[in-house]
Order: C-alpha cells, then sequence, then structure tokens
C-alpha cells in the first residue's frame, strides 16, 4: 500500500521535475517517463496524478506563478512609499526563485503553449493582470496620467528580460536585470512632471 503523505511529495517533485527537464530542453519536447525518471517515480503515478504532459506542464507554470506571487507579496510588506513599492515589484521579477536557468526556459515554453492552450492563455493572462496592478496602482502617485504606458513599458521590460536570457551562457543574474529595469523607471520618473502642491487653506498665497 503506498505510504500516507507521500501523494504532494511525489507531486511536488514531479513539478521540479518538469521545470528541469523542459529547463534542460529548452522546449516542450520532453516526455512524461523523461520526467518521472527525474523525479524518481514511475510514468503511470505521474499519468495518475495529472493525467497528460500537458496538464504537468501546466501544474508547473501554477508552481512558478505561486512562488513570484509570494516573492511579490513579501516585498511589498515592507515597502512603504508608492516609489518603494514599484522599486520592490520590480526587484520580486527576478529573485533568485524565479529568475533561475530553468524556469526562465519554462516561461518562454509557456508563452508558446499559451498561443493554443486555453489554460495556459487563461493562466498568462491573470499574470499580466497582477502585474499591471501591482504596478499601475504605484504609478498612479508618482507619475500620474502615466500609469498606463509605464506599466506596460515596465511589463514588456521585465519579459523582456527573461526572453534575453534564454541563449545566456553564463546564469541569470537576478540583480543585473532589476537594475536595468529600474534604470528605465528611473529615467521615466525624472522626465515626469510632478504635480503642484495646493496652497494650504489659510496659508500665505
Amino acid at each position: 500500500m503506498p505510504r500516507l503523505g507521500m501523494e504532494p511529495i511525489r507531486k511536488a517533485a514531479l513539478v521540479e521535475a518538469t521545470i528541469t527537464e523542459i529547463g534542460r530542453a529548452g522546449s516542450l519536447d520532453v516526455t512524461v517517463a523523461q520526467i518521472a525518471r527525474r523525479a524518481g517515480v514511475s510514468s503511470a503515478l505521474a499519468h495518475h496524478y495529472f493525467g497528460s504532459k500537458e496538464q504537468l506542464f501546466l501544474a508547473a507554470m501554477r508552481h512558478i506563478l505561486s512562488l513570484y506571487g509570494a516573492e511579490v507579496r513579501g516585498a511589498l510588506a515592507v515597502a512603504d512609499t508608492p516609489a518603494e513599492r514599484l522599486r520592490a515589484v520590480i526587484r520580486a521579477s527576478f529573485a533568485a526563485s524565479s529568475f533561475r536557468r530553468e524556469v526562465i526556459g519554462a516561461w518562454l515554453n509557456f508563452y508558446v503553449l499559451a498561443q493554443t492552450v486555453p489554460e495556459a492563455q487563461r493562466l498568462l493572462r491573470i499574470y499580466q493582470i497582477r502585474l499591471a496592478s501591482n504596478l499601475r496602482g504605484p504609478l498612479r502617485r508618482v507619475a500620474p496620467g502615466r500609469e498606463v504606458a509605464l506599466a506596460d513599458g515596465l511589463g514588456a521590460m521585465i519579459d523582456g528580460a527573461y526572453l534575453r536570457e534564454v541563449l545566456g551562457a553564463t546564469p541569470p543574474d537576478g540583480a543585473q536585470a532589476a537594475a536595468m529595469v529600474l534604470g528605465y523607471l528611473e529615467a521615466e520618473l525624472a522626465r515626469t512632471p510632478q504635480p503642484r502642491q495646493q496652497p494650504q487653506e489659510g496659508g500665505a498665497a
């Protein structure tokens, strides 16, 4: 009989093995047998838990998105000002848990899968909406009237930094990638007119 409590452990191992194998192959051209072998379980058990390679990959992306969401929430929890919240979201986007070779490879294939698979499309849309929301909120305070355009630009730079790393020969450098996006943010904020402060009632004109 299977030992109690082993199912979540084996599922987690299969999810991590999926990320590793797809990152190693650079495509979705891997088999459930390869993934199961890396996870130390049988192919039959992998099919039993997830049903298909596609569902296994979607489970892996949900795991990646969950880790990313936790990084963002943690960073925002200690950010006080709108500018700090913007920087927190950008730095969290390149945290070590997300900006590593295997996960970058998974993201690339996730974008490809989203073109044809509705569930992948839905997950990608959720990610994009949450990222835009996390950026637009503080941007309304520091760059009023430009929050949509700047959020779109920052989102494109974050995604672009991941795509540029796909063929990188050295380990991904999250700090360097974050600095590049932060540089764009600071340059755009510098050229954004700041709202004029209204004189306090009863004060000098």
